[in-house]
């Protein structure tokens, strides 16, 4: 058998029982070895940072994610809110807002049996998503409905907004932004929405969500606010969403 050169030039057998019988007798001395690493490498980054990483490493949903081949958890979020409501169909029209990292799109596809068309947008550079067309662009540019308009060439039957802006730390702020985003997603839907269409998106809980339900409301048929259970039981996320768009867009004055 080839020997093998090791650090600083001695050889280094494949195989060779001594070494083997000195591993075995020095497992404390690894482990203690490997427990340094993790120490070490978790040196010098946020604490909030490491306990996301730790969080991550352990979630149920994003190990399931990675072996089923979604590109993130929040696809089950999707998943479980159209098995409730029955979102998609076969053939459908879908447009994806905030899509980064995809796994909406993934489940938009896979639920319109890849026979119809979604179109997905987010700042954030994305992975391919076979049976998609991602755009990188901020829905909230000027250009970006025209745009998507384009892309999707016809009414929607659904528009979800998966759209976040970046915290901030401090709940009412975040809450008030996010908000602010479900409502441009909203008025953007109000537009392309075939009759009958469904609309999803997501708000934090803090009190600042009536005007949209309100709005949400005068232009559907039925209106829930739901959270899935593959959201964290830490987070204020909800989504809200909108069955049967009644074909108009309503005055945001009519009561």
């Amino acid at each position: 058998m080839p020997k093998k050169k090791g650090h600083g030039g001695k050889p280094n057998v494949l195989g060779d029982e001594p070494q083997v019988r000195r591993m075995k007798g020095d497992k404390k001395k690894v482990a203690d070895r490997e427990l340094s690493v993790k120490v070490k490498t978790a040196r010098g980054r946020k604490l909030g940072s490491t306990l996301w990483l730790q969080r991550q490493l352990n979630d149920p949903l994003v190990i399931r994610a990675k072996k089923e081949g979604y590109k993130s958890r929040a696809a089950y979020k999707l998943t479980e809110l159209d098995d409730k409501y029955g979102l998609f169909k076969p053939g459908g029209r879908v447009v994806d807002l905030g899509a980064a990292p995809g796994g909406w799109s993934q489940v938009a596809v896979a639920r319109t049996k890849g026979k119809g068309r979604v179109v997905g947008i987010d700042y954030l550079e994305m992975e391919d998503v076979e049976g998609a067309e991602l755009l990188q662009m901020d829905f909230l540019d000027e250009e970006a409905p025209a745009r998507l308009k384009e892309l999707l060439d016809g009414q929607a039957d659904v528009v979800l907004s998966d759209m976040a802006a970046p915290t901030t730390g401090h709940r009412p702020t975040d809450h008030l932004r996010i908000i602010a985003l479900a409502d441009e997603a909203l008025g953007f839907a109000l537009e392309v929405l075939a009759p009958g269409g469904a609309f999803v998106a997501k708000v934090l809980q803090g009190g600042s969500e009536k005007e949209l339900l309100d709005r949400l409301k005068r232009n559907f048929t039925k209106v829930h606010h739901a959270k899935p259970e593959a959201s964290r039981a830490d987070s204020a996320e909800m989504y809200v969403v909108g069955l049967g768009f009644r074909g108009e867009r309503k005055s945001d004055t009519t009561a």
